[in-house]
């Protein structure tokens, strides 16, 4: 009987601490990689192998053109198809103006657990939106500060002032324009970035 006890005691607590190892770290549970083949093998004739093999990603947003850059250095290693804001063409100046932000960028939060299949946050507001909000009466100079000093030091920037935020680069679908401001990939798409893409990595978004 104890031993019994003993070894269902056992399967709980291997269980338990499974599901905590699933949820808690995403290298164990790796919500990104490709769902379908090994990350060695190519989807379709043509594809690179993954992960794709770049040592200094930085990505550039062509907005009118609906397209990004993945570049290794200067090395331009893939073209992605994006989908835009709500309002694709101005740049974004406040909270729920569904435009896509312009300037340069980088990468300061990644979640994978987001509703949009996977997450990579945009530094935005970044100093030049800031400074315009400044004169413009959007925000403060206790809010400015607050944004200078998390830019200065590489964070995320406040996501709740008048500016706007939670601007990032996601999956769901890149075939229409239809986010609040982000930029939408296709989810297989969002997967290949979010293994390459870091904390930091800059990202410039052109109009």
């Amino acid at each position: 009987m104890d031993t019994v006890f003993i070894l269902i005691l056992l399967g709980i607590v291997i269980s338990v601490l499974g599901v905590f190892l699933w949820w808690y770290y995403p290298y164990v549970r790796k919500p990104w990689a490709p769902k379908h083949g090994r990350l060695s093998e190519p989807k379709s004739p043509g594809d690179q192998p993954l992960p794709l093999s770049v040592k200094s990603p930085c990505l550039v947003v062509y907005k009118a053109r609906r397209v990004m850059e993945l570049y290794d250095g200067k090395t331009l290693v893939k073209t992605y198809r994006i989908a835009l804001g709500l309002n694709p063409v101005e740049d974004k100046r406040k909270e729920g103006d569904g435009c896509t932000p312009e300037g340069d960028f980088y990468i300061c939060t990644k979640n994978d657990r987001s509703r949009l299949h996977l997450f990579l946050g945009l530094s935005y507001p970044n100093r030049e939106d800031s400074e315009r909000g400044l004169k413009s009466g959007l925000i403060s100079e206790k809010e400015y500060a607050r944004i200078l000093d998390a830019i200065t030091a590489g964070k995320r920037p406040p996501w709740n002032t008048r500016l706007g935020g939670e601007i990032g680069i996601h999956g769901e679908g890149s075939r229409v324009d239809w986010t609040q401001g982000g930029i939408a990939l296709e989810n297989d798409d969002i997967e290949e970035l979010f293994m390459v893409m870091e904390l930091g990595s800059p990202v410039k978004i052109l109009a």
